[in-house]
């Protein structure tokens, strides 16, 4: 990744481009170092609420204007708030980089948060919490964060709630920009037809007067493991398991991400194996790692009837007891090319490119080369790769969320004895 260049500005903000030739078209964006879990439990949701009305007016444009500058010339304008970050990017054909870069700098610098466009956008974030409510396999996720991460920011949903969204106010708003939105807590990164110097020079003119903020301190996150249950007479019982598994700077940060592959990665995985084609418990099965600086999650997911729940959370826990003991090579190098796979194809798209070098950035201050990320994924072992599971399993206090018709769903800590058993 030669073409890869990163500069700081003298208040800390960095900015990373990669030059991908051949292309006529670059992915650009603002990454902020401020997502849910940096919010107050009175400000819960606000700082998705923020990145709403980022779109709704700035002091020289108006929504429609946002919404026309990039479209205009056919690209696009996009955001999304993480429990870490939240990002503002756009897509576009290489003479307008310096176009989307204007926009972007506009709606996140210069928002004017008027009274009308708050109470209007409250109205479709709330309907937006009603959808997620009304959405089972949606919803569950939330509750099974929660239940991992109980009393504390990491547990909150994203969305925050009703209550809290209904509350909000402009000063509100401005007072969460003014704690995280910082020049030290922001990455400009952009990729494909792209010119560093320009975008550097940009940039430097745009956020070189901000002046850095104090970096408020992160609460740690701490995982306890509860149960989340909620009956409903739904047409599926949905079933969520999670384990607390590595953060990003953890040495089993790869052998995590295989073991979770080879778990419940795709359809040749030993969940979706053993529960859905053997079995035909389930339509959907599957099994994800997530990571944050400093914990991580480990979840499997599935849909099911009432009748089978019991069943299918029994084989569940079997089969992860068993990844354990006997996790063999060929699953472990599936896993691994999957991986690489995933990966590389990413690559090859400007916007996955840009939100990689982003995100390594913000977490381990470099962009790591794709060769050197392939050779260390390699590297992990089936030894490796069982003893990681082992030692989770042993350490284990699960996470459960449950949803529908799951009253016979044996209760949390009856998995957790199946589990350490």
């Amino acid at each position: 990744m030669n073409d890869i260049r990163i500069s700081t500005l003298a208040n800390g903000l960095r900015i990373v481009t990669h030059r991908m030739e051949g292309l006529h078209s670059a992915s650009v964006g603002l990454w902020v170092n401020a997502g849910g879990r940096d919010e107050r439990i009175e400000q819960n949701g606000i700082a998705h609420f923020l990145e709403h009305m980022a779109f709704k007016g700035t002091e020289k444009r108006s929504s429609l204007q946002i919404a026309e500058a990039l479209e205009d010339v056919g690209g696009y304008l996009n955001a999304y708030t993480s429990r870490d970050v939240t990002a503002y990017y756009a897509r576009v054909l290489k003479d307008d980089v310096a176009l989307a870069l204007d926009v972007i700098s506009d709606i996140v610098l210069n928002p004017v948060f008027d009274q009308r466009e708050i109470d209007l956008e409250r109205g479709v974030i709330l309907q937006e919490i009603g959808m997620s409510l009304d959405t089972p396999d949606d919803v569950i996720f939330d509750w099974l964060q929660e239940a991992a991460y109980p009393d504390q920011p990491m547990g909150r949903s994203i969305l925050g709630p009703a209550e809290r969204v209904s509350s909000f106010t402009r000063e509100d708003l401005a007072g969460f920009v003014g704690e995280h939105y910082g020049p030290g807590q922001m990455i400009v990164a952009a990729a494909g037809a792209v010119d560093h110097d320009a975008i550097l020079a940009q940039v430097s003119g745009i956020f070189g007067s901000l002046s850095p903020l104090v970096k408020v301190t992160r609460e740690a996150a701490r995982w306890q493991g509860a149960e989340a249950r909620r009956v409903k007479d739904l047409e599926q019982a949905h079933f969520a398991l999670a384990l607390e598994g590595p953060g990003y700077s953890d040495p089993d940060y790869f052998a995590s991400q295989i073991w979770t592959n080879a778990l419940g990665g795709g359809m040749s995985s030993r969940l979706f194996q053993k529960v859905r084609e053997e079995r035909g418990l389930c339509y959907s099965i599957f099994a994800q790692s997530g990571f944050h600086d400093d914990t991580g999650m480990v979840t499997i997911y599935a849909g099911t009837s009432g009748e089978q729940v019991a069943e299918l959370s029994r084989i569940t826990i079997d089969e992860i007891k068993r990844s354990a003991e006997d996790l063999s090579e060929a699953e472990v190098n599936r896993a691994k090319v999957q991986m690489k796979a995933g990966m590389l194809m990413g690559l090859e798209s400007p916007s996955g490119q840009a939100e990689r070098m982003a995100r390594s950035l913000a977490i381990w201050g470099k962009v790591p080369d794709a060769e050197d990320v392939a050779a260390r994924i390699d590297a992990v072992t089936v030894a490796q790769v069982r003893d990681h599971a082992a030692r989770l399993l042993a350490a284990a206090r699960p996470a459960l969320a449950l949803y529908g018709p799951v009253t016979a769903a044996p209760e949390r800590d009856r998995l957790a004895e199946w589990l350490a058993a």
